[in-house]
Parts: C-alpha cells; structure tokens; sequence
C-alpha cells in the first residue's frame, strides 16, 4: 500500500486540485491473531465514513479460508451493498497469453459478478453435527432487485463500451430450476430495454470451454456471484497471470463507499519475498479514479500500466521475469 500512496501522490502532483486522505485500518490475519476477530466490532462503521475502499489481499496459511473471507471481505460487500463487481480481462502488450497465437488486444472482455447474494448468500445450516445423519444446507439467494440490478449494469458498460456489442448471460438453468430459470427470465427482461445490444445465453460449463476456445468472441459477461467468481479466474490467466487482475466492488446508489482490489489473494508462497506483481493493485487504483469520476488520472494510471508491461523492462516472476521490490 506504500508503493500506492507514491502513485496517488504522483496523481496529485499532475492534478494540483486532485487531493487524497488516507485512513489506513491494519486489519485482517494479523488482527485476528491478536483479537480473534478479522476486524473490531465498529470497524465496518469506520469505513463507512470513507469515500473509497482501496483493499489489500486477505489470507493466512493457518486461519481457514472461510473465517478470512467471512469476517471481513465479505461483510464489507454486503453492509455498503457493493452489488456490482467489475472485473476487465486485456491481453496487454508485451504479456503472453498461456493460450497459442494470441495477439495483444485480442482478448478484451468485462465480467460482471452479482456480488452480495446468489451462492455465497449468508444462508443455511448444520444439524446433527457428529452423527450419521448430519446434515448442512446451503441456500442460493436470488432477489429480484439485485438480478436485475447486476444485469442491466452490464447491458449499461456494454452501450458505454461500444466494442463488440454483445452481452453474454452465464446460467446452468438446465440444472438449478429456480434460481437460474429466475436469473434467465430477467435477463430477457432486462435485454428489451437495449434492443441495439446482441446477447446470448451460455450455460457455465460451455463458458469454461469457450474462454479456451475462443476468448476473443466475449464482450461483456454476467454472471452470478459463484459463476463469476471462477470464469473471471480463467479470464485473469488467459491473459497472463493473476498478477495483473483487478476488481471493483461498487455501490450502485452511492450511499455506501465503493471498494477496490486485486483479484489475487494473499499469495502466502511468496508472501514477504518482495516478488509480487504490484499492478493488479495498481490498476484497481485506475478503476478508484474513474469511479470517483478522475477519468483523466485514471487513464494515465493503465497508461502507465500498459507502458510497463510493452517495455518489459521491470518484469515479476508471474510474466517470466525475475525483477523484485528493489529493482
């Protein structure tokens, strides 16, 4: 996060009027090992007094992954209603797709995640714990405000973007009859609205394949919040590595900061070596500027970003270099 205070400072410096205030909260696996707690009970209320959220990787080696991720990640998406998750996929010059002949800007797609229910809604339970009948239920939560909210956020990017025009559904009603026949019926629903828009229906597995098969064919996608979670992994890898994928959890209404991160997580195996890619959080610092409405400085940022990895002069372990924090 120090290297991020020298960028906005950069920032500041070509923007005179563009002035940041920093808050930094230390929470997180070195908290919980302190406290047993991944943040303190008014900590939610003390960011929410913040205009943005830039967030660092969570996740320890010896805490669980569900006591990370449940005690801070995601209690922050759902109490500042962080609905839409944004996460771009570019093949950047000067990077190689693991996939054969794939030339820089082939690969250029958005994937829009429905971010607080679906899958991985707070919902369900255990009973007969440590008996042969014990049983746990996990329920998928589907709400008419937040399906529909996620969707026409993507068929909104994709009139802005103006590329290829298509909107790409990812479902599995073939197999999951309530839920995703619900998710199917308010994309049609919604897709009336923007009759210049394509759109078409894949089912996740065939999504799977076609991100390998054809990447170059994806625009805009939206997906539940199970469903996106892994497509934007493979998103993130075809086009060079996890290193360099960001995200943006926003708050549609405004009335709740917006948060941003990278996609990666803690990367314990070289956690504290000085070897991590920094531009995922580099670029989820563009991805800040051009929410609160910087757009300019939030160009010069990918700019930045892009310049880097065409020169490949400092290049990170993840792209086939060997340069660490002292370069």
């Amino acid at each position: 996060m120090l290297k991020v205070k020298k960028i906005l400072e950069s920032i500041s410096t070509l923007y005179p009027d563009l002035k940041f205030n920093y808050t930094e909260f230390s929470w997180g696996s070195a908290y919980y090992r302190e406290t047993g707690k991944m943040m303190p009970e008014d900590g939610l209320a003390e960011v929410a007094k913040c205009d943005s959220i830039l967030f660092g990787a969570v996740g320890d080696p010896n805490i669980p992954d569900h006591i990370t991720l449940q005690g801070l990640l995601l209690p922050m998406r759902r109490a500042f209603d962080q609905g839409v998750c944004i996460r771009p996929a570019y093949l950047y010059p000067g990077v190689t797709s693991p996939l054969a002949d794939k030339k820089a800007g082939e690969i250029d797609l958005v994937i829009f995640r429905e971010n607080t229910e679906g899958e991985y809604a707070p919902v369900g339970g255990r009973l007969y714990s440590g008996t042969p009948h014990e049983t746990v239920m996990q329920t998928n939560v589907f709400t008419r405000r937040g399906t529909e909210r996620i969707i026409r956020s993507a068929f909104e990017h994709c009139v802005k973007r103006n590329k290829k025009n298509l909107v790409t559904s990812v479902t599995k009603s073939n197999a999951q009859a309530f839920g995703m026949v619900f998710w199917d019926e308010v994309f049609e629903d919604v897709s009336k609205d923007y009759p210049n828009i394509r759109t078409e229906s894949l089912l996740v597995d065939r999504v799977a394949m076609d991100l390998v098969r054809w990447p170059e064919e994806f625009d805009v996608m939206v997906a539940s919040n199970l469903f996106a979670d892994i497509i934007s992994d493979i998103a993130a890898v075809i086009t060079g590595s996890m290193g360099l994928a960001a995200s943006a959890n926003i708050s549609p209404e405004g009335s709740f900061p917006s948060m941003f991160e990278s996609v990666h997580g803690a990367a314990f195996d070289i956690a504290g070596k000085g070897i991590a890619n920094p531009l995922a959080t580099i670029s989820a610092v563009g991805l800040m500027l051009d929410h609160l409405g910087e757009s300019e400085a939030a160009r010069k940022v990918e700019g930045a970003v892009m310049q880097s990895l065409e020169e490949r002069r400092v290049v990170t372990g993840d792209l086939g270099g060997n340069a660490t924090r002292k370069m």
